[in-house]
């Protein structure tokens, strides 16, 4: 194949990945969206309404590992469709729970949600495989920038089948998602996949615990666990502060979560030139930055324009700190050990996004929505400071 058929060929991989990414990736930002406040009317105790969107960050969480290893087994394609069907079935089962209003139904499709999001989380890897070293960066925010379209269609989804079913609040928006899953799998089966670099063909798989020593593996996961737990962390906590708390409207809310999902894709068009001129460490280090600037917006007051700012300085800042820290780590293994690279950063990063979605609505009931922006303010603080680690030790052997 020519460079210029080779090139093209990525283009259309990257197209076609991120058009999925608007398809199936809606299915998040409907679950964001919408869960909580489904969640306060099923859960048999309001403290646990953000119950189902811990499920699905949980399924994400346990499914992040064994769907990198099934897509170094069975190749992309049918891994990704295989989490496509995912989504399917957790439209179907969220419409059932809600139907039937039995809460632990909803959070099962909850899980499964994050089971799928699990495998769609994989396209950044699919698309930086299949561009040049000096492309990486842009390939990865072309395909994240579906999620602008996704931010979207998930909320345009549960205002359009809200009433479909009388009695039976989003219900028909989750009927209509899987019926748009369904269309993600046509648009998969149309890719034509880099096939995943193994072993034989580049030497021998380095241990784990060698790779994960590696400075340039180990300082874009913690990067990475930074940017995606603390976007989580804020994130959940947010639509029931601003309705629970401060009593503004569920459309309030909404809207605001639905700009924090554009804000989080929309700089993706950017994002890929940015790390050409700056370097995927100091835009990482500018996303950890709006980070820290989301919660000091959120300690400074609790009228519905602080939210609305905060959550999109939150939403750039993650953009910018997770492309910036998956580039990085793109960058720092050897193509044979990428299956176990890509397994430990999905388990680790996806795990801390667990466990910031549960500690948010425990620390929301218990110290309240200021205590948890505090809290975001030293752990961005030691991400940056690990980056800035990391820069120094990749100095440091040429300036000797």
């Amino acid at each position: 194949m020519t460079a210029a058929a080779e090139t093209r060929s990525s283009m259309r991989t990257v197209i076609l990945l991120s058009a999925s990414q608007a398809i199936i990736g809606s299915q998040q930002a409907l679950n964001v969206a919408v869960a909580a406040l489904v969640g306060v009317v099923l859960a048999p105790d309001p403290r646990l309404a953000t119950v189902p969107v811990t499920a699905m960050v949980l399924g994400l969480a346990f499914s992040a590992g064994p769907a990198v290893l099934l897509i170094h087994r069975f190749g992309r394609k049918r891994a990704f469709v295989a989490g496509a069907a995912i989504s399917i079935a957790a439209g179907l089962v969220a419409a059932t729970g809600i139907w039937l209003a039995n809460f632990y139904i909803f959070c099962l499709a909850l899980a499964l949600g994050g089971a799928a999001a699990a495998f769609g989380q994989q396209y950044r890897f699919a698309a930086a495989d299949s561009a040049p070293p000096e492309r990486k960066g842009a390939a990865i925010s072309w395909v994240l920038a579906g999620g602008v379209f996704a931010g979207f269609i998930g909320p345009a989804l549960s205002r359009f089948g809200r009433t479909w079913i009388p009695g039976a609040d989003f219900a028909g928006s989750f009927l209509a998602m899987s019926g748009l899953a369904l269309f993600g799998i046509a648009v998969l089966l149309l890719t034509n996949l880099k096939r995943v670099e193994v072993a034989e063909h580049h030497g021998q798989a380095r241990p784990l615990s060698e790779i994960v020593r590696a400075p340039e593996v180990f300082v874009p996961v913690i990067s990475g666990m930074a940017s995606y737990g603390l976007m989580t962390f804020v994130m959940v906590a947010a639509p029931l502060a601003m309705v629970v708390i401060c009593g503004h409207s569920k459309d309030a809310a909404s809207t605001a979560i639905q700009w924090h999902v554009v804000a989080m894709f929309a700089p993706s068009f950017l994002t890929g030139t940015l790390i050409s001129r700056l370097g995927a460490r100091a835009v990482t280090a500018i996303g950890l930055t709006l980070i820290l600037v989301c919660a000091l917006i959120n300690l400074n007051g609790t009228s519905v324009w602080h939210f609305d700012f905060a959550l999109v300085m939150l939403g750039v800042g993650w953009n910018f700190g997770f492309i910036g820290s998956t580039t990085l780590l793109s960058q720092g293994y050897r193509p044979q050990d990428s299956a176990r690279a890509q397994a430990f950063n999905e388990q680790l990063v996806f795990g801390t996004m667990a466990i910031a979605s549960i500690c948010s609505g425990i620390l929301l009931q218990t110290v309240g929505w200021q205590s948890i922006n505090i809290l975001a303010l030293p752990l961005a603080t030691f991400a940056l400071a690990m980056l800035a680690w990391g820069d120094w030790h990749a100095r440091k052997p040429q300036s000797a």
